[in-house]
């Protein structure tokens, strides 16, 4: 089973359970609901420790975060700092508008241009704002960057792991 990373606990917030979480998920909303079930990873690769949130709550920048059972400081310090996930059962591409992939779709799509040359595979995704650039790691050279924008990523085809690209002038 894999797992997808949505927030990180950074710390507590004051004695009677809360912890404070860092978001990393585009859909906050969704992800952290009474009722929801959430993974907790310890840094020391440990099993995932398995949370069902009950309680949610806007602080600063931070969401805060009660869990079923937790009622106190103590209960919770463990925790920290750990990332929060989902597993891949809980994704749901109705999340997503026509063209919108999550991260974990596009990491390791091999990439091709127009003409049908073999570029390299993707390894990484840098959100730079108005749009992500995709990193493709090619197999000799530097790595290629990649704007996702229209006129560059012409065709993502998941079912065959495939992206197809205009390399426009300047991105070569």
């Amino acid at each position: 089973m894999g797992y997808l990373n949505i927030g990180k606990l950074v710390n507590t917030q004051g004695i009677k359970g809360e912890v404070r979480v860092q978001v990393i998920t585009d859909f906050p909303e969704k992800r952290f609901k009474k009722h929801n079930k959430i993974y907790a990873f310890k840094n020391d690769n440990s099993e995932p420790i398995e949370l069902e949130i009950d309680g949610v709550r806007k602080h600063k920048n931070f969401l805060l975060l009660h869990f079923v059972d937790k009622d106190s400081i103590n209960d919770v310090e463990f925790l920290k700092p750990s990332m929060l996930k989902i597993n891949d059962e809980q994704q749901s591409n109705d999340d997503l508008k026509p063209g919108e992939y999550y991260y974990s779709q596009i990491l390791g799509l091999k990439v091709f241009d127009i003409d049908d040359n073999y570029l390299g595979e993707i390894k990484d995704i840098m959100d730079l704002g108005p749009n992500d650039v995709w990193v493709v790691k090619r197999d000799s050279g530097k790595d290629l960057f990649l704007p996702k924008i229209d006129d560059v990523i012409k065709n993502v085809d998941l079912n065959n792991k495939k992206v197809t690209v205009n390399l426009m002038e300047g991105l070569e």
